[in-house]
């Protein structure tokens, strides 16, 4: 008797611990996917592109490919500035683990000091930080016909500022894409269907290293 009132409440012990074990992994499984929100202008709203082959889209879709669990929101708007894109940065979702910072095109296509768009680019950083936001900071490279020291300061400014804050850097994904006919529009300033989904296959393994972090 000894012996047989001792195995039921062992084993009863037994099942209430695995039913409470099993309650944080249902919990998990019903939990939406980390949120990556990217921050940009009219490339990233994918201006002339339907929506499933913009480049918000095609970075979800090489995410997926690779095994990496996200949800991506495409938060462009086109002409954007950095100014303007701090001017919004406080908008952008709550729930937001991960924002690409993906500005800076239409400063330097305006011919912007680069000391201008540093400071707009460290101050969105220092918001999103300040909010527990990994970020992405998206270079871009300055065409040397804009002028060779021109050109330099504004292209260095970007992996610079991520090493003075300390966030992830994705070198400038837009060569070979941009200034190629084949991956271009008409206008020859945005990127068609496949020149998409070239930035965003090169931003992709970024995005899941921070969203790794």
């Amino acid at each position: 008797m000894v012996k047989s009132s001792f195995r039921v409440p062992c084993r009863r012990a037994l099942l209430g611990g695995l039913a409470a074990l099993a309650v944080p992994v249902a919990a998990r499984a019903q939990q939406p996917p980390p949120l990556v929100t990217v921050l940009g202008d009219s490339i990233t709203a994918g201006l002339g592109l339907a929506a499933d082959l913009a480049m918000p889209a095609r970075l979800q879709a090489a995410l997926d490919r690779m095994g990496v669990h996200s949800r991506v929101y495409g938060f462009g708007v086109m002409g954007d500035t950095s100014a303007a894109g701090l001017s919004r940065v406080d908008r952008a979702p709550v729930d937001t683990r991960v924002c690409v910072v993906a500005l800076g095109g239409n400063d330097l296509l305006q011919g912007l000091d680069p000391r201008t768009t540093r400071a707009n680019l460290r101050a969105i950083i220092l918001r999103l930080k300040a909010r527990g936001v990994r970020v992405v900071l998206a270079g871009v490279r300055a065409p040397a016909l804009l002028g060779v020291d021109y050109a330099r300061r504004f292209t260095q400014l970007y992996p610079e500022l991520a090493r003075e804050l300390d966030v992830l850097y994705a070198p400038d994904f837009f060569t070979g894409v941009i200034g190629v006919s084949r991956y271009m529009q008409r206008d020859g300033l945005h990127p068609n269907a496949e020149g998409a989904r070239i930035i965003a296959e090169r931003l992709a393994p970024v995005v899941a290293r921070a969203l790794q972090g």
